[in-house]
């Protein structure tokens, strides 16, 4: 009406009221009325029948004093079959209407979110998130990981490491601990969303794994967990998922490609990303890490021990995951550290053999790491097993390989094509793994086979040639001149 008023000084009725977008029969009610139509008498009149008056009293309430959760289409459908032909689909949003208004007034409580207020110091969060979905490649192939992200609620300063395994104990006690010891500080409480890793989900009479427990006695910190299935009681580090992804996405964006050469290069990425956060919240991290607690002498384990015995195959077994050792170390026990993205194997307090943790993989019942250059010195001896090898499409340290075996087990007779197959796997063992799959790769776009000779030629390191050096011996007499020039000048 004020809007309409405004334009009525300069324009006539029907243009003001067209202004303000309102009839001329309202234009004409407004300039009759004395007061404002807030300031009128209330109606107490419908101005069209109610068409759910019959039915909303004496069956749609009770309806949902039986099942509060009915919804309007259900209830129309409901009303369609005991009436046939009184209820169209246009009533649908009648009732829609008149179900919100029931249940603001006679509805079941409904949830209140509290908003805290975080203390500096007092509060660090830790939590993982899924980032396939950035499709990062990392030497040819998908890289499939999970974010660890370490978070403190009052400043916001965030710690994030990559994990390629899944939410284990090791890879939340290796975050863990590598934030607090960049972060220089302890907070008094540590919260994580129900991780089985972390908290006895199942047992009633101990929340805390043991493990999980030392850790946090450690630091001197202590442990909390939300609710399950609350996520939103942790939503100061999920939250920052949701920012932290997005960062990542728009810096590969702006980087051009998702390709990365190694994974050291990828975390590096990472952490540039997160050091950008971090550098916005300093005033308000150095506020708080004057609160933190200190840091105790050292770290605790990162690690697992496990006890594991090297077959006659040169394999051993850890938690399902088989890895390969040289033929040395057949019929010892190791003890196993099994660290979040590594293993360590030890054998009288010295470590004999590292390799990167194998991890489960879609449709893999037990992964395997098999190193060929621990087996290829016995493949040479008995090059006929690689046939039907049970370990042999796991042996190949490139696809190239792999493609190289299929073309010369079709072409050739099976023990030459094994002789062939482990001959171009001792020249890799060699150092040459990565000259040789560029020429496995030119050979198969030519389709011709390897030559195992022309290969080891080619990959052969050159000849030296010792240049020819000429002595010439001087002759006795010179050696009596030299000492008697000695002697006169000695007197």
């Amino acid at each position: 009406m004020l809007k309409y008023k405004e334009q009525r000084n300069r324009l006539t009725q029907v243009a003001a009221a067209a202004k303000a977008g309102i009839s001329e029969r309202s234009a004409r009610r407004v300039e009759r009325s004395d007061t404002l139509p807030s300031q009128g008498p209330a109606r107490s009149w419908r101005t069209r029948p109610d068409p759910l008056a019959d039915v909303w009293d004496a069956e749609v309430v009770p309806l949902l004093h039986a099942d509060a959760q009915l919804n309007a289409v259900t209830l129309l459908e409901e009303l369609q079959r005991r009436h046939p032909g009184q209820y169209g689909a246009s009533m649908l949003r009648t009732l829609q209407r008149r179900l919100r208004q029931w249940r603001a007034v006679h509805g079941a409580e409904r949830e209140v979110y509290f908003a805290q207020a975080h203390p500096p110091g007092r509060l660090g969060l830790s939590d993982f998130t899924v980032a396939d979905a950035l499709g990062v490649v990392i030497d040819g192939a998908a890289f499939n990981h999970r974010l660890y992200q370490f978070a403190l609620a009052h400043s916001g300063w965030r710690h994030v490491v990559v994990v390629t395994g899944g939410e284990s104990f090791l890879a939340l006690s290796s975050g863990l601990q590598a934030a607090l010891w960049r972060l220089g500080g302890v907070p008094e409480e540590h919260r994580t969303d129900s991780l089985s890793a972390a908290f006895n989900n199942l047992a009633e009479q101990q929340e805390l794994t043991q493990r999980y427990e030392a850790l946090c006695s450690h630091y001197g910190m202590r442990a909390s967990r939300c609710n399950p299935g609350q996520s939103h009681e942790n939503g100061a580090i999920e939250s920052r998922h949701d920012s932290l992804k997005t960062a990542l996405d728009q810096a590969l964006r702006l980087r051009g490609t998702r390709r990365f050469d190694a994974r050291a290069d990828y975390e590096a990425f990472v952490d540039a990303v997160v050091q950008r956060f971090n550098a916005r919240v300093a005033p308000r991290l150095g506020a708080e890490r004057a609160l933190l607690r200190s840091l105790p002498p050292r770290r605790t384990a990162q690690y697992e021990e496990l006890p594991a015995r090297v077959s006659k195959y040169a394999i051993f077994t850890v938690k399902g995951v088989q890895y390969s050792a040289p033929s040395q170390l057949i019929g010892h026990r190791l003890m196993v550290r099994q660290y979040a993205e590594h293993i360590e194997c030890w054998l009288g307090g010295q470590c004999v053999l590292q390799r990167p943790r194998a991890t489960h993989r879609d449709g893999q019942r037990h992964p395997r790491d098999i190193d060929y250059r621990h087996l290829v010195a016995a493949l040479k001896r008995k090059p006929g097993a690689f046939a039907r090898w049970v370990l042999r499409d796991a042996v190949f340290p490139r696809d190239v390989y792999r493609r190289t075996w299929e073309r010369l087990a079709a072409a050739l007779p099976e023990r030459q094509a094994c002789k062939t197959i482990v001959g171009l796997l001792a020249l890799a063992a060699d150092g040459h793994e990565a000259q040789l799959a560029d020429e496995l790769e030119q050979l198969i776009e030519l389709d011709q086979l390897p030559d195992l000779h022309a290969l080891s030629a080619l990959l052969a390191p050159p000849r030296g040639h010792m240049p020819e050096v000429a002595v010439q011996l001087p002759a006795l007499a010179d050696y009596d001149t030299l000492i008697a020039q000695a002697q006169e000048v000695a007197r």
